[in-house]
């Protein structure tokens, strides 16, 4: 009888203890993908919200990583092309004016800042004459705001500059604007540190490979005028430095901004004494007639400096959109660059890439950038096509396919003060 009595209790015993390991573990919620979504790797991706900047658009989205569209900008008027949020929970991005004197891809002339609601807050027009701001615009750390200008050389100072060829030119400019005071508080113009061999008699005659802090005035001879073509900036605070991603030099350059307007014109002045000349400049060592390095981009967009709180802080992200002899294959750098920098005559001043990412299926000869995020995976947007996700060893592990052609995607982390205030 005792032993009846002892196998009932634990029958009910066992019974109740399935019971319970039941409610404990339920089963996993389903995950329902959006048709843009091509892989999805779970276990691998890093769950966070991509902001995916459309290219010329009326519109931006933020989206998660099912696909699904968590916010949605409309504009007033087109993107043209830059859009990001800002950790204060504002916003700022270029826009293209409905007049311009300037045309080319990438134009805007209209800076805009949208408040935590997502109205406009600021606005500044950057034309004057046929001067153009473009592409992109940063947000610095003093609350000014900076961005690209294109900045039209006459024809008859271009051919007195020792250019080979005739025709009016758009130099690259960088404009700093106070958005309390609108007043330009600082500026640098590429035109004011060219060199050239093609002329003796004009000011700018030197020797190109002796002068690598220069910007050889033939190397790219374009017959719209647009022979540099910049796309892209970022901002380093650590050393005041401004680094400026030059499309058709397959380069990227950096410039000291801890100069006055004064001290940026010339070659002297500034936290490294060299004024406005070029700092450091990596990518095509064939751009100031070098042949100890080797090239490594053919064209390239967005030098994305990576902040502290991301694995690789302090290297940069680079979208070389090609490949050596017309590959139509883009490929991802990051770098680390020298320091301090180290830029010096017939001397190899490549930086050293240690980490890349390539696929056969990658590839827009335009646009498009890259994102690191805080796993440590990269978050690429290619042009045409939309936004990957890789690991650090390469593995494809999140695709989204857009609708629309695509200037950029950027990374934020739930919870980030930017994400919160669009009360997400």
């Amino acid at each position: 009888m005792r032993y009846k009595i002892l196998f009932a209790f634990l029958f009910v015993f066992l019974s109740f203890s399935c019971k319970d390991d039941t409610e404990i573990t339920p089963p996993e919620p389903e995950v329902i993908l959006t048709d843009n979504v091509l892989v999805y790797e779970s276990e691998k991706i890093h769950d966070h919200l991509s902001l995916l900047v459309k290219n010329g658009s009326l519109t931006s989205l933020l989206v998660d990583k099912q696909g699904n569209t968590l916010y949605e900008w409309n504009f007033e008027t087109n993107l043209g092309n830059d859009f990001e949020l800002l950790p204060d929970g504002k916003s700022i991005g270029m826009f293209k004016r409905s007049d311009p004197v300037v045309n080319f891809g990438g134009y805007g002339g209209v800076v805009k800042i949208f408040d935590e609601a997502g109205t406009e807050a600021w606005s500044y027009d950057y034309v004057n004459g046929n001067d153009i701001g473009h592409h992109d615009v940063e947000m610095l750390p003093n609350g000014n705001v900076i961005f690209l200008v294109w900045e039209e050389i006459d024809a008859a100072e271009v051919q007195a500059a020792g250019v080979d060829f005739t025709l009016n030119v758009y130099a690259e400019t960088l404009i700093e604007v106070n958005p309390i005071t609108n007043q330009v508080e600082w500026e640098w113009h590429s035109w004011d540190h060219i060199i050239q061999e093609h002329d003796s008699n004009a000011p700018n005659y030197g020797s190109i490979s002796d002068n690598p802090q220069r910007i050889n005035i033939n190397y790219n001879i374009n017959p719209n005028g647009d022979f540099m073509h910049a796309n892209g900036l970022s901002y380093d605070a650590a050393k005041d430095v401004v680094y400026i991603s030059v499309n058709y030099f397959s380069e990227v350059w950096a410039v000291d901004h801890s100069t006055t307007i004064n001290e940026a014109s010339s070659n002297s002045g500034g936290s490294y004494n060299k004024g406005g000349d070029l700092l450091y400049r990596f990518g095509n060592p064939m751009a100031y007639n070098n042949s100890s390095g080797t090239r490594t981009f053919y064209n390239n967009h967005f030098p994305n400096l990576l902040k502290n709180g991301v694995p690789g802080a302090g290297n940069m992200l680079i979208y070389g959109n090609s490949g050596p002899d017309g590959l139509q294959q883009s490929t991802v750098y990051e770098m680390r660059l020298p320091e301090p920098y180290s830029l010096l005559p017939n001397t190899n001043n490549e930086p050293t890439t240690v980490w890349s990412f390539t696929d056969e299926e990658l590839y827009f000869g335009k646009i498009s950038g890259t994102d690191r995020l805080g796993n440590g995976n990269t978050l690429i947007c290619e042009g045409d096509f939309g936004m990957w996700e890789v690991t650090p060893n390469g593995d494809v592990v999140w695709k989204y396919e857009s609708e629309a052609n695509s200037w950029r995607a950027y990374g934020y982390e739930f919870g980030s003060t930017a994400v919160e205030y669009l009360g997400l």
